[in-house]
């Protein structure tokens, strides 16, 4: 996959040791995720997460990857390609810059994310959010993602399973 496609508007790029700095400021610009998700955000969490898979998956199928316009970190994707199945992308975190939001920036990238994945011969995107978080609820439900009515207990909190199916319109 070439991740230039992800987006017209920003310039995509891998995420590498070097931007851990970036990530971990977007980052603590979001408490209200970390509130929700713990434990907070740290540079070795961050690292942690680039490497980090599902079960059965390769580093080859994953993107971790961030939206930059000139030198501001727009946005961080981390998305893993055919999971669960060859037809689906799994998006594993977003997270859009504190001062980018409610501006319609997120949903711009997610819109663009999933119009290319659509031309790449997905047919969907699913993610989890965890329970009780209404800014990510809201997020994901405004971008056309439903839930799919699973729910996976973790240690510290419930993800709710949504998708959103990709078509033309």
């Amino acid at each position: 996959m070439d991740i230039r496609g992800l987006s017209t508007r920003y310039t995509v790029k891998t995420v590498t040791e070097g931007d851990i700095p970036a990530v971990y400021q977007l980052a603590l610009g979001n408490p209200l995720y970390y509130y929700h998700c713990p434990p907070e955000v740290t540079c070795d969490s961050i690292r942690r997460d680039m490497a980090v898979l599902p079960p059965g998956k390769t580093c080859e199928d994953k993107y971790y990857v961030g939206f930059w316009a000139q030198d501001t970190l727009i946005a961080v994707l981390d998305l893993i390609l055919k999971y669960p199945n060859d037809s689906t992308a799994l998006i594993g975190f977003f997270m859009v810059n504190q001062t980018m939001q409610l501006q319609g920036v997120g949903s711009a990238v997610i819109t663009e994310v999933c119009e290319y994945l659509h031309k790449e011969g997905y047919t969907a995107v699913r993610l989890g959010y965890v329970k009780g978080n209404p800014q990510s609820q809201g997020f994901w439900v405004k971008n056309q993602f439903v839930k799919t009515g699973v729910e996976s207990a973790q240690e510290r909190y419930t993800v709710v399973i949504m998708e959103r199916m990709l078509h033309t319109d």
